[in-house]
């Protein structure tokens, strides 16, 4: 009787776990589509696009692994003359730098930024996506930190693949 009752639970126990699609709602891996990830599907249309809005674009590569490269702008943020402030003034400054970047980020000007990781005289990096160099200068001397001479900037033009990725 016992062996009986073990074989009847361990046979719900069983058809239990193994549930359809229907009751879990999630397609197995022979119903899902397989599909390229979202890229840019007319690399033409969009490098016209963006030359409208007075970026500078082209296109590398032929067929489907054309990639339509666009012109950012990398501005190293340096050492500034003025690091003489308090540990309150450069705390707030600190906070004030931040914002600035997730504001830039958050209106479609920044693309990414980071600091470095030793005490050099380049103290982190800032990619704009602005049409022009004056744009980038403009929203990088914003900065309160550059305003306060806390930091300097550099900005460079720099190419990437447009939605382009760190790996």
């Amino acid at each position: 009787m016992k062996k009986l009752i073990f074989l009847g639970s361990a046979l719900l126990l069983i058809t239990s776990c193994n549930q359809s699609r229907d009751t879990r709602g999630i397609p197995g891996p022979e119903e899902v589509e397989a599909r390229m990830p979202d890229t840019i599907r007319d690399p033409e249309h969009e490098a016209a696009e963006l030359k409208k809005q007075g970026y500078q674009t082209f296109l590398y590569g032929e067929g489907e692994q054309q990639q339509l490269m666009q012109q950012y702008f990398i501005v190293f943020l340096k050492r500034g003359e003025d690091r003489g402030q308090d540990s309150l003034t450069a705390a707030k400054l600190q906070q004030e730098h931040l914002a600035h970047l997730e504001r830039m980020a958050s209106e479609g000007y920044l693309s990414m930024a980071g600091p470095f990781g030793d005490e050099g005289d380049i103290r982190g990096i800032a990619v704009y996506n602005t049409p022009n160099f004056e744009m980038a200068d403009s929203l990088a001397r914003l900065d309160p930190m550059v305003v306060a001479g806390r930091l300097a900037i550099e900005v460079y033009p720099w190419w990437a693949a447009k939605g382009s990725a760190l790996k």
